[in-house]
């Protein structure tokens, strides 16, 4: 990082509203050439919005940005895109019906006398997704057949085959492995040799520490604090981006598992490399680990009747429940929270209300007719219940932030009151003060019997809350034992070499 030349990047009291709502007041924030700066806060803080105004996707009601020293005033995002700034955002924005190679080169398609050099481009795009380590990702697949985390590479290495001055990565581990996220911490510190200036967005506060030189913390619209990242604490951060102290990161709930509740008996869905034998215990938080592309996405989806089986058996007690889908597993009282919040999770373009709704409507019917006034009223207590930044019920479930939306989708499964939860990666996206408030709300759900599969990327977590731990590698479950058994070591162990680690 040269301090000694101009900012690379320097935005003045950017202030946006949106109605009655402050998005932005006032915020300033600078960037040098070859300089990592951490953009911090909470959910609903304000970072996408200011990240928005950048990109040119949104316009400031007041402010002013300098691009080395010139002011620029985009357009809108291809106008910014031109002017050497690239984003990578936390809602990946893929093209699901194109290829992987489409994907990575739509809009810088080379091409000479009107025709596309498909040869000189394959190259490039093998290029970038062999510097993110992931070379065996097919170039001809539709992106949307690919794994949430897979289609995370696939932005990344859109995003290095722009070559930008300034890169944006909002969330870029959220989906990842530690092992790939260690591979792009290497890839931001050769940019950052090269001059390129990288804001960096997450709410894993140990990335920040490895990656960022400077940090600055929105809260509630408004810068909170900044500092350079070797003067500012832990501690010290988290004060700023919550107005306070958090007590504890992995809150303890007392629960004691019980006897078999649910039972995946040599289990082999259609997309599943292998069968899974698997029992969970009433009361119960079982954390399933493992690297992507391990099976355990397409597990939950077999469990839950999204894939179909192909062998095996799904009990619930001593009830069979393979037939019937995903309706008849909710009636049983299994609920799934998807990996893909957008795409399956959330029905983006209804309310808050009817998401928290959509799979137990019956309390808010009659005689065949929806009770407005009494499922708002339910919709209320459960935005309080899990602090929900929102102005209303009736506001669409898009206009969220990204963790807020994470919180109307595990809000659905309390609210329908399931037994069993299948909750696929439900902190992604998320800041440290809903994390913990999630832990919680599993330890309570534990406490009152209910039963928890945990899928996570991040090993800290499903050490801090889960009862036992098993591990997946290339579809098969290799180990399985209590989480006082596991360090991150051996968990990572397992998962790269699909050996049951040394007791």
């Amino acid at each position: 990082m040269d301090e000694s030349r101009p900012p690379l990047l320097r935005m003045e009291r950017i202030s946006k509203n949106f109605g009655a709502t402050i998005a932005l007041e006032e915020v300033d924030f600078d960037l040098q050439p070859g300089e990592a700066h951490a953009l911090l806060g909470e959910n609903g803080a304000g970072k996408s919005t200011l990240i928005k105004v950048l990109s040119g996707a949104v316009k400031p009601d007041a402010g002013a940005i300098w691009l080395e020293g010139k002011r620029f005033v985009p357009a809108g995002p291809l106008e910014s895109r031109q002017a050497g700034i690239s984003v990578i955002y936390q809602e990946l924005n893929l093209a699901p019906h194109l290829t992987v190679e489409e994907n990575i080169t739509l809009g810088r398609e080379w091409h000479k006398f009107g025709f596309l050099r498909r040869g000189q481009m394959r190259g490039k795009v093998r290029e970038a997704l062999g510097l993110v380590h992931h070379a065996e990702i097919p170039l001809d697949i539709p992106v949307g057949q690919l794994s949430v985390a897979a289609r995370q590479i696939v932005e990344i290495a859109r995003a290095l085959l722009e070559r930008a001055r300034i890169l944006v990565m909002d969330e870029p581990t959220s989906s990842l492995t530690g092992e790939d996220s260690q591979r792009l911490f290497g890839i931001i510190r050769r940019l950052k040799s090269q001059g390129v200036g990288i804001i960096y967005i997450s709410h894993f506060l140990e990335e920040v520490q490895q990656v960022a030189d400077r940090v600055t913390v929105l809260r509630d619209g408004k810068k909170a604090g900044s500092g350079r990242r070797d003067e500012v604490s832990l501690e010290s951060i988290i004060k700023m981006m919550v107005g306070g102290e958090v007590k504890e990161l992995f809150p303890q709930v007392a629960h004691q598992a019980g006897e078999d509740v649910f039972e995946s008996g040599a289990l082999k869905g259609r997309k599943m490399p292998a069968a899974v034998t698997l029992v969970l215990r009433r009361g119960e938080i079982l954390g399933i680990a493992g690297l992507v592309g391990s099976g355990r996405t397409e597990f939950l989806r077999s469990l839950f009747g999204l894939d179909s089986i192909e062998s095996g058996r799904v009990l619930m007690g001593r009830d069979e429940v393979l037939s019937g889908g995903p309706r008849q597993r909710i009636r049983k009282g299994i609920g799934l929270l998807s990996e893909d919040r957008q795409g399956e999770g959330l029905a983006l373009s209804r309310s808050i209300a009817d998401n928290l709704t959509l799979s137990c409507f019956a309390p808010y019917v009659h005689a065949g007719f929806l009770n407005n006034k009494k499922q708002k009223k339910a919709a209320w207590e459960w935005i309080g219940k899990m602090k929900i930044r929102a102005t209303s019920p009736s506001q669409p479930v898009s206009s969220l932030s990204g963790g807020n939306q994470q919180k109307v989708a595990l809000a659905r499964l309390l609210h329908q009151n399931a037994e069993v939860f299948l909750l696929d990666e439900p902190t992604r996206g998320i800041d440290i003060v809903s994390k913990s408030q999630i832990y919680e709300s599993m330890g309570e759900l534990a406490s009152q019997g209910k039963s928890i599969l945990f899928v996570s990327s991040y090993f800290p977590e499903l050490l801090g809350v889960c009862d036992r731990i098993a591990v997946f590698h290339r579809g098969r479950l290799v180990d399985l034992r209590p989480t006082d058994e596991w360090n991150e070591e051996t968990l990572l162990a397992a998962a790269t070499t699909g050996r049951p680690a040394t007791r």
